[in-house]
């Protein structure tokens, strides 16, 4: 019987974009359910945590988010547009978002449905690969049916079921693990924050009797 490996992920997230191939890699390599447990971007739920006055923190996991994905060897680049509408400057929020609670929903609902993990390695890398404008066209819809879903279908269901319990439960249930930050994957009430800690949950999962074969 598989065990869950839950995933808090956010779609701005450069970091959860680069562990999205690790994500389906363990679901391959290991008798567990990976559970896509989608929150809100920081810049939404806890601005305050990142976003301050000294710019140093921001430039830092702008300048490590390209290089790592250099060292992975994945298409990178930042979101044209940006999932938040927020200014860079100044780091003010919108008020008005046009996109990632739709998106965030959308993930809600992949989810429910079972392929939450699916949808989000098919819209990250839509989002951050580099190509401007993943917001135009058939790009999100074509991205959806990628992952075996539909996009009218989901965007249907979040309207009759509104995402945002859910969001707000795993926004609860991030904090309560013992971390803030996304990616963080939690396995047996224990957190492992970061792509860079893939390999760690893998040595988890190995010691637990998981691996395949």
């Amino acid at each position: 019987m598989s065990v869950n490996v839950d995933v808090f992920w956010s779609f701005r997230s450069p970091y959860s974009y680069l562990v999205t191939p690790d994500l389906i890699r363990l679901r391959e390599d290991f008798d567990v359910d990976v559970h896509l447990r989608p929150v809100l971007p920081i810049a939404v739920r806890a601005k305050e945590t990142l976003f301050t006055g000294d710019r140093r923190r921001v430039q830092y996991i702008i300048n490590d988010a390209e290089r790592r994905a250099e060292f992975l060897g994945m298409k990178y680049g930042f979101p044209s547009p940006d999932p938040i509408v927020q200014d860079m400057k100044t780091f003010e929020v919108a008020e008005n978002q046009p996109y990632i609670f739709r998106l965030t929903g959308l993930g809600i609902e992949a989810a429910r449905r079972g392929k939450g993990i699916d949808f989000a390695y098919q819209v990250a890398h839509l989002i951050w690969s580099g190509e401007p404008g993943w917001d135009e066209g058939d790009k999100l819809k074509e991205a959806t049916a990628a992952a075996g879903l539909d996009l009218a279908e989901l965007d249907a269901a979040i309207l009759v079921q509104d995402p945002m319990p859910e969001i707000d439960a795993n926004h609860a249930a991030l904090e309560a693990s013992g971390h803030w930050g996304v990616p963080t994957m939690v396995f047996q009430d224990e957190p492992f924050f970061g792509q860079d800690r893939i390999d760690t949950l893998r040595w988890r999962l190995e010691k637990a009797g998981l691996a395949r074969g």
